[in-house]
This record gives C-alpha cells, sequence and structure tokens, in this order.
C-alpha cells in the first residue's frame, strides 16, 4: 500500500515538473513542438526529391469531407470504421515517372498522431533540460552538464526523425525508416529488415524520451 501511494506521489511529482517547465517557456515548447512535428512531414519527401526525383504532386484526399459521415453512420461496426479510419491517409506527396509512380509518401492518421506525440516529448525536454540548467549553479561543470543534455535532446529527436516509420507508395514496403527511403530499390530482404528496424526504433526512441521527461520533470517538481 505504502510502495503503491511512493509510487503516485513520484508521478504526481513528475507531472508538476513537466507542467512548471511548460508554463515558464511556453514559447519555447510551443517552437519545438512545431518545427519536429514539420520536419516529420517534410524530411521524408526531401530526401526522396534529393535521392530520387523531386515532387510533382501535393494530394489531400478528396474523400475526407465523408469521413464524418462514415464514422457516423458507415457500414461495419464502430470499431471496424475506427479503425480504418486510424489507418486512412489524410494527404500525400507524390513523383511520376514515363511508367507511372516513381515514389509516393502517405500520411495517414496514425502517422500524424504518432508525428505529433513525437513532438509533445521532444518540446517537453527541451522545456524540462532548460529549466534544469537554468537551476544550476553557474559553475563550468553545471554548464557542461546542461550542455551534454541538451545534445543528447538534439540527438534525441534527430534519431527520432531518421527512424520514423513512413508510409511510402510503391516501394516494395508499407513502412520504412526516412534514411532508407532513398535505398527503396533494396531487395526485398533488405526493406522488410529496414522496416522492422524502423518500427523497433521509433519505439525505442518514443520509450528513451518518455524516460528521460519522467526524470526530468521528477528532479524539477522538488523545487515546485
Amino acid at each position: 500500500m505504502l510502495e503503491g501511494h511512493a509510487d503516485m506521489s513520484a508521478i504526481k511529482r513528475s507531472l508538476r515538473g513537466i507542467a512548471a517547465a511548460v508554463r515558464s517557456r511556453p514559447w519555447l515548447f510551443l517552437a519545438v513542438a512545431l518545427g519536429v512535428f514539420a520536419l516529420d512531414i517534410l524530411v521524408p519527401p526531401l530526401v526522396l526529391t534529393l535521392a530520387r526525383k523531386p515532387v510533382t504532386a501535393f494530394t489531400i484526399n478528396p474523400w475526407l469531407p465523408s469521413l464524418p459521415d462514415y464514422l457516423a453512420s458507415g457500414r461495419g461496426s464502430l470499431g471496424e470504421r475506427l479503425a480504418k479510419a486510424w489507418g486512412l491517409a489524410l494527404f500525400w506527396f507524390s513523383a511520376d515517372n514515363s511508367f507511372g509512380l516513381e515514389w509516393g509518401f502517405a500520411v495517414t492518421t496514425a502517422d500524424l498522431a504518432r508525428f505529433a506525440f513525437m513532438s509533445l516529448l521532444v518540446a517537453a525536454y527541451f522545456a524540462l533540460w532548460m529549466e534544469r540548467r537554468a537551476a544550476l549553479p553557474v559553475a563550468p561543470w553545471g554548464r557542461r552538464a546542461g550542455g551534454s543534455g541538451g545534445v543528447l535532446g538534439a540527438l534525441g529527436g534527430i534519431f527520432g526523425l531518421s527512424t520514423s516509420g513512413c508510409t511510402v507508395m510503391g516501394c516494395g514496403a508499407p513502412v520504412l525508416p526516412v534514411i532508407g527511403l532513398a535505398f527503396a530499390g533494396l531487395s526485398s530482404t533488405t526493406i522488410k529488415w529496414m522496416s522492422e528496424l524502423s518500427v523497433v526504433a521509433t519505439a525505442a526512441v518514443l520509450i528513451g524520451l518518455a524516460s528521460a521527461i519522467g526524470w526530468l520533470g521528477y528532479r524539477t517538481g522538488r523545487a515546485v
């Protein structure tokens, strides 16, 4: 009973620290979140443009206006309709060639939710890192510790962008890491391996960031 109470107290303290860091630097939090979110969407088509062929079209799914009616009274159970909506492509970038589709990058509802979650995690990490850095004594070792934390957060964000799964049309696999998009001509075995690695790496980045945020929030919450 006491152990459960201690766990709840630790969680509340972490949440209190996170809330305090975000409130003290709302514009930093918003800027980082929007920046990471935009990069998650724009980096894959940029990589494909540079490595394969420039974007020739950007399309918003013309069926989207019908989505509310489908969810309210479409075929199948509500769970089936929600599952289809979760995997629905909302918009996509594509490039054509003389034979048809050269490549396509689609963002589904699930992708958008994952991008938003990753953006909030990275933004919360940087807000907490700045809060902790401001609280450190002004000493060389303190500055070095704070700098290391910032570099760790930046690398975590970059690693998340480079390993996040992407829905790619016409490449032989439904999900690939961003850095693998340029090599969509590889063998199916290699692409399958990269696809599986992407899922694992993305999960690892999310868990790592969430753990770091929890710890920083706990430390910050002590002073709140």
